[in-house]
């Protein structure tokens, strides 16, 4: 059982957090040995941004821009939103983590735009804590829009991809 305090563990990541800002790092990463079967490993991340060049980008990375009433337009009685994460085929995120979208560097991608997916076929992976999580279609259709670059990190709830 570990001897430390969770109370502990919290002051020292906000330390980390703090340590970050006021050197103007990106990103911190730090592992706490506690013991023979007890550790922390912290990394702390400033979201930065960062403009890269792509020869042949599929599609731009999506930064959601808030959307409000006055931003949506109604057509047909339907509220229609210019927000991805809105779209009836959107594909969210349910993992914070880095959005891959081939099984390793230089391989093909799992989809492109206008490919035709399955339910349940692999569309890209996110890995999170050092795993691969494979991200399954959740319905079949033909794939609409990609909404994030191969190796991109994604929060919770971001949209990946249209499914229509």
């Amino acid at each position: 059982m570990s001897k430390h305090s969770p109370d502990a563990d919290v002051a020292f990541i906000s330390a980390l957090a703090e340590l970050l800002n006021k050197n103007d790092l990106t990103e911190l990463s730090v592992k706490r040995e506690y013991g023979d079967d007890d550790s922390l490993e912290v990394r702390v991340v400033k979201k930065a941004n960062i403009v890269t060049t792509h020869v042949a980008a599929p599609a731009p990375a999506y930064a959601p821009p808030p959307v409000s009433m006055a931003a949506a337009a109604h057509v047909g009685g339907v509220v229609v939103s210019d927000d991805p994460a809105q779209h009836p085929g959107a594909v969210t995120s349910p993992m914070v983590g880095t959005c891959y979208l081939a099984a390793e560097p230089g391989a093909t991608p799992f989809i492109t735009i206008g490919a035709t997916v399955a339910e349940g076929q692999t569309v890209l992976i996110i890995e999170a804590m050092k795993t691969m999580n494979h991200i399954p279609a959740p319905r079949a259709g033909v794939v609409k829009r990609i909404l994030v670059d191969d190796g991109t990190p994604v929060e919770y709830g971001a949209p990946l991809m249209i499914i229509e």
